[in-house]
């Protein structure tokens, strides 16, 4: 049976970071299928009670550092605690990574979370995207003018319509079998659910 993972997440989401390679290693050992679905998280907050960053109490604010600095040590990853372009709108990072070839999205996805939280780029900046499309062996300045362009502008508000209704509230989400999965700290279960499939 085919296994196919719906992959909701935001290109500046911090937790989507630390998991992102995780998680490809772990889809690649169970031959399962990863489908990158980068919504509009704004959006989703309006309707699941999520706030910005912004607007989470202090002690929220505060919990958050050391929780991101107890992952990244753990898994050995180089994060910025401050990055300096966070926060970013995302929504032509997002749907930059639409415009990509299907194959090329996840790698896409990994190279856009690593300039936020590891290399310190902007990318709510068309240039800088297209920079790291080439990078990343694409077109660059054929992604950004197709991310820019209405027919991806619809596939990107269809998934984050998709993702309400599918109750999605948090980055990342991933749904195996209509089962959801938030936050990279529940890999393991993702992986055991693939596993036992």
């Amino acid at each position: 049976m085919d296994k196919t993972v719906d992959y909701y997440f935001t290109p500046t989401s911090p937790w989507t970071y630390l998991g992102h390679e995780r998680f490809g290693a772990i889809a690649a050992r169970h031959g399962a299928r990863i489908r990158c679905k980068p919504v509009d998280f704004g959006k989703v907050f309006q309707v699941s009670g999520g706030l910005p960053l912004a607007q989470r109490a202090k002690q929220r604010q505060a919990y958050r550092l050391f929780e991101l600095r107890r992952w990244r040590d753990f898994l050995r990853i180089p994060l910025t605690l401050h990055p300096k372009f966070f926060p970013a709108a995302s929504e032509l990072a997002s749907r930059l990574i639409l415009a990509a070839p299907e194959p090329q999205q996840f790698r896409l996805a990994g190279a856009l979370l690593r300039a936020v939280w590891a290399d310190q780029r902007d990318i709510a900046d068309a240039e800088t995207l297209r920079a790291i499309g080439g990078e990343n062996g694409l077109d660059g300045t054929r992604l950004v003018a197709e991310a820019e362009g209405p027919a991806v502008a619809a596939r990107y508000a269809a998934l984050t319509a998709e993702a309400i209704e599918r109750q999605v509230f948090g980055a990342p989400t991933y749904v195996f079998r209509d089962e959801p999965f938030w936050g990279q700290d529940r890999l393991d279960f993702v992986e055991r659910a693939l596993a036992r499939d």
